[in-house]
């Protein structure tokens, strides 16, 4: 199985994970952030900056979620799916250098060029995950090639992120003036670890092409139509439309917690150098354990461990409610890296297994697109009772009712028996 996985259509599919996490890692998850509150945001009240965190997270997210599946449609009509993911890629990193220039003070700009960057971010995963189907043979392959692929991600998100941390916390051994210049050069890097990282899955991934390939004038109407078909479709494939609701509760939670969490630490007034390690932590305590959830969805199905790994989410966001200490930070860290990259690997390879294969593109599109919409709702809703309340503990417990609706819809999803792109809910197995 292991020979299997390094052919070199799997290795560069995988590559762009190791690409991409650079972003998830040290943009997102790990200096904005922190940046963000301190050094653009400089000044302003804390829940004021996380207010406005949560409004340029939700934005951004919007955006996608509203183009997703009409770029999915196209990609599956003019065999483009390769090409829109190299565009997407280029403007998520030329957003992300840009940074650089953003001054002290100007958030606005600072929230701009994240929007872009977070844009070119979730639109290479819409294409990237339905290329999934291309690069596993089958059924056996795809949880394992999916866990694959998160793991790649956490350990090359993790290793750019180290040598990110080590420049701001020693500047002068890198010949950087302080801190602050080198989380600007940091997301220099990133762009650069991007683009040089994407460039495999560029040359040996091949996607299957429509039989007439339509142009891109042809290809966006012929997407619209097949958008508003999907749509009304749906009622025909109930599974997936009920985990998709599914889905976008709970990955909603996820994402917030990785969006969130080091802002929900500067919150609570500890040290961003005890935060940073603690993204660390999680990033490769992620990197093994991803690969375990392959094994388990392979060995139990995949329901079963999402439902775990949400469990483990909902304890989790109990727990952060009453956080004192950075100690507890810390074990927090290790207990998100154990679940964050299974939930997010198996509920996509569980989506490719209820799809219409011929239709991959368009499907994952509203597949990232319940992930975006979900990524609205979630910095809104900690930002909003923040802002609101003045308590970032009551913020982060709201989030339980994500889970615990998450996992009650995906209960009522059934899966068929030896039917890979059937959404019929008929010979149901648990």
């Amino acid at each position: 199985m292991f020979a299997r996985l390094r052919r070199r259509p799997v290795l560069g599919w995988v590559f762009y994970d190791w690409a991409n996490s650079a972003f998830a890692t040290t943009v997102m998850a790990g200096f904005f952030p922190v940046f963000f509150k301190q050094y653009w945001s400089a000044g302003a009240d804390p829940t004021v900056s996380t207010f406005r965190l949560g409004v340029g997270n939700g934005v951004a997210s919007l955006v996608i979620a509203l183009l997703a599946p009409l770029l999915g449609a196209m990609a599956d009509r003019g065999g483009t799916r390769i090409r829109l993911l190299a565009l997407f890629t280029v403007l998520g990193a030329a957003s992300t250098a840009a940074m650089y220039w953003a001054g002290k003070g100007d958030w606005p700009l600072a929230i701009l060029l994240y929007a872009g960057a977070s844009l070119g971010f979730a639109g290479g995963i819409a294409f990237y995950d339905s290329l999934l189907l291309d690069v596993a043979k089958d059924e056996n392959e795809i949880d394992l090639v999916s866990a694959y692929g998160y793991s790649a991600g956490y350990l090359g998100g993790g290793l750019l992120f180290a040598v990110n941390v080590a420049m701001t916390l020693k500047p002068a051994v890198f010949g950087l003036s302080d801190a602050a210049q080198a989380v600007r050069l940091s997301f220099v890097m990133v762009a650069v670890w991007w683009i040089v990282f994407a460039i495999p899955v560029l040359l040996f991934v091949r996607e299957q092409k429509p039989s007439v390939p339509l142009g891109p004038v042809a290809g966006m109407k012929a997407g619209w139509t097949e958008l508003f078909i999907t749509l009304r479709s749906l009622r025909e494939y109930k599974t997936v439309a009920l985990f998709l609701g599914a889905y976008w509760l709970y990955i909603d939670g996820v994402n917030t917690v990785i969006k969130m969490a080091v802002d929900y630490g500067l919150s609570l007034g500890f040290e961003a150098s005890s935060l940073i390690v603690a993204l660390l932590i999680t990033q490769f305590v992620g990197f093994p354990a991803a690969i375990a959830f392959g094994w388990l969805g392979k060995r139990f199905g995949p329901k079963p461990a999402i439902q775990a790994a949400i469990l483990v989410y909902f304890a989790i966001t109990i727990w952060a409610y009453w956080l004192d200490n950075v100690g507890e930070f810390y074990a927090m860290a290790i207990a998100i890296g154990l679940v964050q990259g299974g939930i997010q690997s198996l509920s996509r390879s569980l989506y490719g297994r209820l799809v219409p294969p011929h239709k991959a593109g368009e499907f994952f599109g509203f597949f990232n697109m319940m992930g975006k919409f979900a990524a609205v709702i979630g910095p809104l809703l900690t930002g909003g009772v923040a802002l609101a309340t003045g308590s970032s503990r009551l913020a982060i417990l709201s989030l339980v009712i994500l889970f615990a609706l998450g996992s009650l819809l995906l209960h009522r999803v059934r899966l068929p028996v030896g039917e890979r792109g059937s959404g019929s809910s008929k010979q149901p197995v648990e």
